[in-house]
C-alpha cells in the first residue's frame, strides 16, 4: 500500500479520472494522501504582451474551480493542486514535496511525432524518483 499517491490531470481529457482514482483508492492505505494535481503551463513573454491582464491568474483560478468539481465526484477523498510551470518537471516536483512513492499518470497512444518529442508521461516515468503507474 502506499502512503502518498500524486494523480496529475489533463483537464482537456478528463474522461480517465475515474479510473485513475479508483486506481488510487486500490493502491491506498486507509491513511494515505490522494492528490489531484493540475499543471498550467506558463504563458511565454512574447504571448503575454498580446493577452489581457490577468489571463494566467484566471486560468489558474478556472483550473483549481474544475479539479474541485473532479474531485468532488470522485468516492474517495482526494486533495487538489494546480502549479504554474512545465507540465512534466512540476509534476516531479510536487511528487517530492508531497513525498509520493506512487504517481499514477493517463497516457494516450502517442502519435507519431510524440515518439520523437516525449509525451509528458513519458517523461515523467523516466525522471521520477518513485513508482509511476500509466493508465491507458
Amino acid at each position: 500500500m502506499y502512503k502518498s499517491i500524486l494523480i496529475p490531470v489533463d483537464l482537456g481529457n478528463v474522461a480517465k479520472i475515474d479510473s485513475l482514482v479508483d486506481h488510487a483508492s486500490t493502491h491506498a492505505s486507509n491513511d494515505s494522501k490522494i492528490v489531484l494535481l493540475n499543471v498550467v503551463e506558463n504563458i511565454p513573454s512574447w504571448a503575454a504582451v498580446e493577452l489581457p491582464r490577468g489571463t494566467l491568474d484566471k486560468s489558474v483560478q478556472d483550473s483549481l474551480e474544475k479539479l474541485k468539481a473532479l474531485a468532488a465526484s470522485t468516492s474517495v477523498e482526494v486533495d487538489v493542486e494546480v502549479r504554474v510551470g512545465p507540465p512534466y518537471q512540476t509534476i516531479l516536483g510536487v511528487a517530492e514535496e508531497n513525498g509520493a512513492d506512487l504517481i499514477i499518470v493517463a497516457s494516450h497512444q502517442p502519435k507519431h511525432q510524440k515518439y520523437f518529442l516525449g509525451s509528458t508521461a513519458a517523461k515523467v516515468v523516466r525522471h521520477a524518483s518513485c513508482s509511476v503507474l500509466v493508465i491507458r
